[in-house]
């Protein structure tokens, strides 16, 4: 979403938002859009406008509310930070920290996959997130390569829409099941309880994934690739292709049971250690065709004025109406729970 160029705003858009002046479209998604804005102290920001629709929920409103608080408890290091939010507006609305980047989801589709030196770094640096994350009591739940922003300075880890305290016993709202069944846990797939553990498994999956530019569990619609890692017990994931040491330790992370799982903090420390530079020092940490996607955001976001007042563009005529942009195989899907229940779950 945020990998897209900053686009005009459309007629219909609006020019603010409690006090934040809207001056691009970044993108538009499953729960709203997100635009670009600035801070009273003049920082850019990602706002994130959500849809009518959810808006009239007074559930939703109640778990968007729950979920934000969650996310503001988080800060570290390669963490995209919520700096702002009104769950009790007309539309509920978030900030965070606008990182001109690129989705690493986006950036393999487009380039393929990364060598092994750029994905030890990327994985190093993500650990070394979750574990803030972590840390601070909280479990991300949808880790995957859209909500990895890859940027000039680094990895980021954002998107805390569906973060939830780890306390919480249950992963459905209102009877529904939430998440990415592409990038799910084992436990989480069979409806279990979720821990931390269950975002390192999430993250070797993304790892995985980064390195070959396939998934372990094999192709096919999202709830048939859940049911496959439901089952990784007895048919664990394909990781041909991945040498040592990335190997060892996404392995580690792919294991079945929870308990055995390597904690963030770990991954972070192992592949620190392997990697052959120093995995906070940037330069030049993207190959050729990645670093110039993201110069491309770079270039139009800086040639943007975040001074002026917002200006409402000419209406488009009818035939060149913009169009909302197809959400991403990745994107996170609702479903009752008798019928996830059906598909993929097993009884303990």
């Amino acid at each position: 979403m945020r990998g897209v160029v900053p686009g005009p705003l459309r007629a219909d858009d609006p020019r603010e938002i409690s006090g934040y002046p809207l001056y691009a479209r970044i993108g538009e998604g499953g729960m709203g859009t997100v635009y670009l804005s600035r801070s009273r102290g003049g920082q850019p920001v990602a706002l994130k406008l959500v849809r009518p629709e959810y808006a009239d929920s007074p559930a939703f409103r109640e778990r968007f509310a729950r979920e934000v608080a969650a996310g503001r408890r988080v800060s570290g290091y390669h963490l995209v930070p919520i700096v702002d939010h009104d769950a009790a507006a007309r539309r509920p609305w978030l900030a965070t920290r606008y990182v001109p980047g690129v989705p690493l989801g986006e950036a393999l589709d487009t380039h393929g996959p990364l060598p092994m030196p750029t994905v030890l770094q990327l994985l190093a640096c993500a650990a070394h997130a979750l574990d803030a994350v972590h840390t601070a009591g909280v479990i991300h739940r949808d880790l995957k390569p859209a909500n990895l922003l890859l940027a000039a300075d680094g990895p980021w880890l954002l998107d805390f829409g569906i973060a939830r305290a780890a306390g919480a016993a249950t992963l459905t709202t209102a009877g529904r099941l939430i998440g990415t069944p592409r990038y799910m846990s084992p436990e989480h797939a069979l409806g279990r309880r979720v821990t931390s553990a269950s975002d390192v498994f999430a993250l070797g999956l993304v790892a995985a994934v980064a390195a070959t530019g396939r998934h372990p569990y094999g192709r096919g619609n999202p709830l048939a690739i859940a049911t496959r890692i439901a089952a990784t017990d007895v048919d664990p994931p394909a990781l041909d292709g991945i040498d040592r040491p990335l190997l060892d330790v996404i392995r580690r992370c792919l294991t079945a049971d929870p308990v055995a799982r390597p904690s963030a903090a770990d991954v972070a420390e192992h592949c620190a250690g392997a990697a052959r530079r120093d995995v906070r020092d940037f330069t030049g940490w993207l190959p050729a065709p990645f670093a110039t996607s993201v110069a491309i955001i770079e270039t139009a976001f800086h040639t943007l004025s975040l001074t002026e007042a917002p200006t409402a563009p000419v209406p488009p005529s009818l035939a060149d109406a913009p169009t909302a942009r197809r959400l991403p195989a990745t994107a996170p899907i609702t479903m009752r729970d008798e019928e996830w229940q059906r598909r993929v779950r097993r009884e303990p």
